[in-house]
Order: C-alpha cells, then sequence, then structure tokens
C-alpha cells in the first residue's frame, strides 16, 4: 500500500469514527470485519480519494449495510 494510500484510509476511518460515536479503533475493526478497509479502500484508493468526505462516509455506510451490518 503506498503511503498516500495508508493515510487515505486512517483518514477516513476517524472520520467514519467521528461520524458513528466511536473510537477509531472501533471503527476500524467493524470496517476491516466486512472486507471494507482491505477490500474497498484500498483496491479503490484511485477513485475513491477524489470525493468528498460526507460523500464517502456514506458511502461506507451503504458498504455496510449491504453486508448486514449497522453502523
Amino acid at each position: 500500500m503506498s503511503q498516500e494510500a495508508f493515510e487515505f484510509v486512517v483518514y477516513m476511518i476517524h472520520a467514519c469514527a467521528n461520524r458513528w460515536h466511536m473510537t477509531p479503533m472501533e471503527a476500524y475493526q467493524k470496517m476491516e470485519q466486512e472486507g471494507c478497509v482491505s477490500k474497498y479502500l484500498v483496491p479503490f484508493y484511485d477513485v475513491l480519494h477524489t470525493q468528498g468526505v460526507n460523500y464517502l462516509v456514506s458511502d461506507i455506510e451503504q458498504y455496510m449495510a449491504n453486508r448486514g451490518v449497522a453502523v
């Protein structure tokens, strides 16, 4: 993973944690459990990093909801 992708993933974990009122560790664990980090954020970094934060957090919430996980 590139440095830019790593920084993006960390930023998105913190953004999700803030929206979901949980710690970044809790958000990371929930996201990684469903493959959101390794199967979505990292592989699609090139496209995703061009989007706004609010859109991306909503998109991640939809990704999680599609897998039956409430956040």
